[in-house]
């Protein structure tokens, strides 16, 4: 509907500036992140042409065409479009102003700006926000993900091994196995890019071709080879042992992770991993990494770690934590969400064993169960030009307060570790966080994505 948009502004508009925020949400802290992204896959350079209004009016004279009262060719902005295309050369006359990408801050604080820099060309603030609110997407990944980072790092600690923490070995412990799980490839590329912002373990290409292309990143996120069912029961029931010694065998260094749980993950941990291959898993040079794929949350993990740990030589961590020798861990990648990461991980350290002998996977729960909502994304409009004059602009409905806008042009600043949005127009310019990025068709600013990771770390 936006492309009747300019007919409903009132008379005399030039100017219509508009914010993104987080309203509010499941965590009250959000990382921003996925903007450059966005900006460079399609608003940067000449990004109206000839041949793309042509297409877009024929499209139109269908899609809004009505049976009984024709098409009313007013509702198409063409001579706006080529207004851009003769004055602008095709490139958007906009400006955006946002928090650098990375950066933590409590919701319900404006993360970027955009107003036209065209007279003529009011209407198209709005018109692009279908577009540049999809980084909901990354930015909500990115929050999720940092979270999760939070809940793992805290039980590291708490079980006495804040040195793999020190060592960067926490960076692992959350792999994404969401490819498949996700909506499209460009939700792959975006989500898994997000959540390598804050963690260095992935499965996901599409998410390093992003991180290369847009972020500068030569290689953002690592794996390491690992069995699937399909691998492991192609050899048949009789011949499992076999299969996890043919892993073993493929791999003599490194880490190397394989499912266990083809037909019966007790008898892989004791008799397989624990018995007949205990001798070929010490002496490798690497850790090999157990993975059970079923069973109910999180006594399977238990289990797995009693029947290893019966078999394999434990040590104890300064807190009293039983840890596996490093020549053998556990991957539990079947049922992780943030809900259920945390209470495995509490069930570990209440049974007495360390979080550093547990690695997460994480598929359609860190890419794909979540939405807009989930940290109640909201594009709006809060300061325009009419005839002259500034009109700080307001939603305010009576049926949902939590929905009011913010008023008037705003600056996001953090004074003291105290972050908040001032308002119509009342604040200090000089203390504004919000950098320009884009401006009439150029990215002004280009980030690396190990200056996005940077600001992101967690103390």
């Amino acid at each position: 509907y936006k492309v009747t948009h300019h007919l409903q502004y009132p008379p005399g508009t030039i100017k219509v500036y508009s914010y993104f925020e987080c309203r509010g949400g499941q965590f009250e802290t959000v990382c921003f992140f996925g903007l450059q992204y966005f900006l460079k896959k399609y608003m940067v350079g000449s990004v109206v042409t000839p041949a793309k209004l042509n297409e877009a009016e024929e499209h139109f004279k269908i899609h809004f065409s009505n049976p009984v009262h024709g098409y009313d060719p007013k509702l198409f902005n063409r001579a706006s479009w080529e207004y851009i295309i003769a004055n602008h050369g095709g490139k958007l006359p906009i400006e955006i102003k946002a928090v650098p990408e990375g950066t933590a801050l409590p919701y319900k604080n404006c993360l970027f700006t955009m107003e036209n820099t065209d007279d003529n060309c009011y209407w198209l603030t709005n018109y692009l926000e279908t577009l540049l609110v999809q980084i909901w997407y990354p930015t909500t990944v990115c929050t999720q993900s940092r979270e999760q980072k939070k809940i793992i790092m805290k039980f590291l600690k708490d079980t006495g091994t804040p040195q793999v923490i020190e060592g960067g070995g926490h960076l692992f412990k959350l792999h994404d196995f969401g490819f498949r799980g996700v909506s499209s490839v460009e939700s792959a590329a975006t989500g898994g890019a997000a959540h390598l912002v804050n963690f260095l373990g992935t499965d996901t290409m599409a998410a390093l071709m992003c991180a290369k292309e847009y972020y500068g990143e030569a290689a953002a996120g690592f794996s390491i080879p690992a069995s699937e069912h399909s691998t492991m029961t192609s050899w048949g029931r009789e011949k499992e042992v076999d299969a996890m010694r043919n892993m073993l065998e493929k791999y003599p260094k490194g880490t190397v992770a394989c499912v266990s749980d083809s037909y019966d993950i007790f008898q892989a941990c004791e008799k397989y991993w624990g018995t007949e291959l205990k001798a070929t898993i010490e002496a490798r040079e690497g850790t090999l990494v157990v993975r059970p794929d079923s069973g109910e949350l999180p006594g399977i993990v238990l289990q797995v770690l009693e029947k290893l740990g019966s078999r394999f030589d434990c040590t104890t961590t300064s807190t009293g934590h039983k840890l596996l020798p490093p020549c053998i861990r556990v991957i539990q990648g079947d049922g992780i969400d943030i809900k259920s990461l945390g209470i495995i991980l509490e069930a570990m350290k209440a049974a007495g064993w360390a979080a550093d002998n547990l690695a997460f996977g994480s598929g359609g729960a860190l890419l794909q169960k979540l939405h807009r909502d989930t940290q109640k994304c909201a594009f709006k409009c809060s300061y325009a030009v009419c005839k002259g004059e500034g009109v700080d602009v307001v939603k305010d409905p009576v049926t949902d307060p939590g929905k009011k806008s913010k008023k008037g042009r705003l600056t996001l600043e953090c004074e003291n570790g105290e972050w908040k949005t001032v308002t119509e127009g009342k604040g200090d310019p000089t203390k504004d966080i919000l950098v320009t990025i884009f401006k009439d068709g150029e990215l002004l600013v280009d980030e690396k994505f190990a200056t996005i990771r940077k600001r992101a770390e967690i103390a």
